[in-house]
């Protein structure tokens, strides 16, 4: 066993010598779990005319529904950054899929370990290098243990152990993981430890692969919908064209063996008596990706601003608090994650800006409204990679090792990038963005042919943003073109690292 790996199995086997700290009402469980471009509108409790997905419903049925629950960024990396920080990614340099954290980062985990938790990651990680001795693998973020993927996988995924090299576990990707959380369930109670666990899974991301009995549920699709659409080759790990019924049948099959695995895991804590006091999260990282969006009932995709872009499943299932069904339609994001377990557990703040607020009224029924604006930003990072900027993070720590069937510049591999920011201009508030205040929006995006550069919506009579009401509205786009820009400058600041400096 290599020196790295045995130092995470020993500090595994530590948690137990710790002074106990078990689950009650201000230490519940934890599992925070999310889903790879699984869109709003893909669930059957949404309302989708062919996905099944019965646990997900079931968690609908009985716990906190969000109606409106966004993903802090279009698109996977971001999110994930949002999901660990409470903080919007651009701040930390996460600007897109394959862009890590930085290391300064403080992470729910690290919260959670102070607070007596048994931390632990599991599935994707996607904000940099899970081996060991990267400086941002979910070890250095405050996990204690993880089994994790440097980006996407699918059937038999090979994911490394603490750091360790990359082993095939064989079976359902989401199965695999769930069977692993289990696992990690039982060491945490047998070192009465409370339970934090981060359940990243795979799926639904492309390139799509489901198990016989999932797939024959959607063998009326390819017929349904014969175009052709772009996406990647399980066979070659390069780009392809298939017929949208056959992928949609399969990326279906995904969603439900994922929501059978989720299960597997409810009746996990049903039968060893820890459902009451577990609080079970889901929540996508990002909308439907553009070859699978059927266009309902929301604008836009995967990658977009627009609500097709951000809008994903939320719910939250927590007996002891949660006695009764209830859904909100407050303006939730993954944001909102850290600040929220925070005051859960009654752990403090970082210091340095958040941009999530705690939803601990909204789980207690008592505010359905948010209290300030959402904001949500594309990052245009062409002044930076102009300027060869310094790495952030010594590259060869940034290499990842887990290989993944979709190749990239003829690696199976992932690399992850971050960069010391120079001096703020102008062209860095660039960039598709949007902000939301009550139930306005305002969009903002280079303009193109034919369209418009702003647009301001109601999204509470106009959901599905159609009808642009910047003509009749002008006082109110200044007045939100405004406070967008100052959230920016506030982003900035703390992009330049000003966050990690102590004050004078």
């Amino acid at each position: 066993m290599k020196l790295p790996q045995l130092r995470s199995l020993l500090l595994v086997v530590l948690i137990g010598f710790a002074s106990p700290v078990t689950a009650d009402a201000t230490h519940p469980n934890i599992i925070l779990m999310m889903g790879d471009d699984h869109g709003w509108e893909e669930t059957g409790y949404n309302g989708h005319p062919h996905v099944k997905t019965p646990v997900l419903d079931a968690m609908a049925a009985t716990g906190l529904k969000f109606d409106r629950f966004y993903a802090a960024h279009p698109s996977c990396s971001p999110t994930r950054a949002s999901f660990l920080t409470g903080r919007h990614p651009n701040r930390m340099g996460t600007f897109a899929p394959g862009w890590s954290l930085r290391p300064e980062e403080i992470t729910i985990a690290h919260l959670l370990a102070k607070a007596g938790y048994h931390c632990m990651h599991l599935g994707k990680w996607h904000v940099g290098a899970v081996k060991a001795g990267s400086p941002v693998n979910p070890g250095a973020m405050g996990f204690h243990e993880w089994l994790s993927h440097d980006n996407f996988f699918e059937l038999d995924p090979p994911l490394s152990r603490n750091g360790g090299p990359p082993e095939v576990f064989k079976g359902e990707s989401s199965e695999v993981l769930i069977r692993e959380a289990i696992a990690g369930i039982g060491r945490a109670r047998a070192a009465g430890k409370p339970v934090f666990q981060v359940i990243w899974f795979g799926s639904p991301h492309e390139p799509y692969s489901g198990l016989p009995q999932d797939l024959a549920l959607y063998d009326d699709l390819p017929a349904k919908y014969p175009k052709m659409v772009g996406l990647t080759s399980n066979e070659t790990g390069g780009a392809t064209r298939r017929p949208q019924g056959e992928v949609l049948r399969e990326r279906y099959a995904e969603i439900t063996a994922m929501d059978r695995a989720i299960g597997m895991l409810r009746k996990h804590l049903t039968e060893t008596g820890l459902r009451d006091n577990t609080l079970l999260f889901y929540c996508g990282d990002n909308g439907t990706s553009p070859e699978s969006a059927l266009g309902f009932p929301h604008r836009g995709a995967k990658g977009e601003v627009y609500e097709g872009g951000t809008l994903v499943p939320g719910l939250i299932e927590w007996p002891a608090r949660i006695p009764k069904p209830r859904s909100t339609r407050f303006r939730a994001s993954t944001s909102d994650l850290l600040p929220t377990l925070a005051a859960i557990t009654g752990q403090p703040l970082p210091d340095r800006p958040l941009d999530g607020v705690d939803l601990t009224a909204v789980i207690n029924g008592a505010v359905s409204t948010r209290p300030g604006p959402l904001a949500f930003w594309e990052f245009d990072t062409r002044r930076l990679m102009s300027s060869q900027p310094k790495p952030y993070i010594d590259p060869a720590l940034q290499q990842g090792t887990t290989p993944l069937v979709k190749r990239s510049g003829g690696k199976a591999t992932r690399d992850f990038l971050n960069f010391h920011y120079p001096a703020i201009t102008d062209a860095d508030y660039l960039g598709p963005r949007a902000i939301i205040e009550g139930d306005h929006k305002l969009v903002i995006r280079e303009r193109k042919q034919g369209e418009p550069g702003i647009e301001l919506f109601d999204l509470k009579a106009d959901p599905a943003e159609k009808t642009n009401l910047i003509a009749q509205e002008p006082k109110l786009a200044r007045k939100l073109q405004t406070d967008l820009r100052q959230w920016q400058k506030s982003v900035l600041h703390s992009l330049t690292g000003a966050d990690y400096r102590p004050a004078k």
